[in-house]
């Protein structure tokens, strides 16, 4: 049975029930319009984790979302480019207790009119997949899994800077585990492939996407390397949620949410900041990449030299002393780091016997 664990820390300044109430209010009502895509990604954000967190949320902290889920028939049939985000929004809340049977009509519904054949994606049918099965609707995807492990297990995908691709390799997990509810069954290979991806992101100092892979290795059955997560940790507490002063940009939202997110997994404080109300504008500190100047030390090295050991002394003559300590922990973060490395260099060209 999965654990059960707080969303918001018990020690945080405001109680559990205000902070909920105040971060979910204010996505619902005080930054964008319903009708803005980005409405419904962030609150579907918020929403499912809240709900694989098994938060406890009172009845009125979900009552910004009524409107919502009252109109979400008439919502889906219109935007129905849209319909994992709002079945999404609707199966959350009604897991986290608000009362309906909405998000049972809606997925009969969408897998009635095959919304599901209109993913190219392989990524997104799995997404549709998931979201329909919570309600009982069986979509029938022969192969579906087996492509999808074959993807995720070719680590050499991973070794190389590909933030899509690292995404989709989390996203995979998540589904594949029912956001931890289950063994998702990694082969050796894709656990590899979260290690690598997890490498470059840790060199690139993307708490976003390091934290997915951290959620996407404990979902796996796996500790994440303690470098990465106590970067995370520190890095947690550096987040500004300034009240009002949402313009309608991009913020810093999602990585937030989910280094928050892995807070919750790794028992550690989550949410050390208040969350004010009214539309909160999120900053983070930015992390300084070595990546650009990683791969060009790399690169001058020559592509006849591929191996670690053979190129760890120049590169590490071209990198300042700040680089180089970001490199020296990135490779005593992981035993597979030369393994790693090899991927990332690139060594040869292209059409070479």
């Amino acid at each position: 049975m999965a654990q059960i664990i707080p969303f918001f820390s018990p020690s945080a300044r405001q109680s559990r029930a205000d902070a909920q109430a105040a971060l979910i209010g204010g996505f619902a009502a005080q930054r964008r319009p319903q009708e803005d895509v980005f409405w419904l990604k962030e609150n579907a954000e918020l929403l499912n984790i809240l709900e694989c967190t098994r938060a406890d949320v009172a009845a009125e902290a979900l009552a910004p979302l009524q409107g919502f889920y009252d109109g979400a028939a008439r919502h889906i049939s219109f935007f129905r480019q849209y319909y994992r985000f709002i079945l999404s929004i609707c199966l959350d809340l009604e897991d986290l207790g608000h009362p309906g049977e909405t998000g049972a009509q809606l997925a009969a519904w969408i897998r009635a009119e095959g919304l599901a054949q209109a993913e190219l994606s392989d990524l997104q049918r799995a997404e549709a997949r998931r979201l329909l099965a919570r309600r009982g609707e069986i979509l029938q995807d022969d192969g579906l899994d087996d492509r999808l492990r074959a993807f995720i297990s070719r680590p050499e995908t991973f070794a190389i800077p590909n933030k899509k691709a690292a995404y989709e390799l989390t996203h995979i997990v998540f589904y594949l585990s029912e956001y931890g509810r289950r063994d998702p069954q990694l082969s050796q290979a894709a656990l590899t492939s979260l290690e690598f991806a997890g490498l470059v992101a840790f060199l690139d100092q993307n708490a976003d996407l390091l934290a997915e892979i951290c959620i996407a290795l404990r979902y796996a059955g796996q500790q994440p390397p303690a470098a990465w997560e106590g970067w995370l940790d520190r890095h947690v507490s550096a987040f500004t949620l300034s009240e009002r002063e949402f313009s309608g940009l991009h913020d810093s939202y999602h990585e937030y949410f989910v280094v928050n997110w892995l807070m919750i997994l790794s028992g550690r404080k989550p949410f050390r900041q208040a969350v004010p109300a009214g539309g909160v504008h999120v900053s983070a500190v930015r992390g300084g990449s070595i990546l650009r100047s990683l791969s060009e030390a790399v690169f001058e090295a020559g592509m006849a030299q591929s191996g670690w050991s053979a190129v760890k002394r120049r590169t590490e003559a071209m990198l300042n002393e700040e680089e180089h300590g970001l490199l020296s922990a990135a490779e005593r973060s992981c035993a597979g780091f030369a393994h790693f490395f090899e991927g990332f260099a690139r060594a040869g060209s292209a059409g070479a016997a």
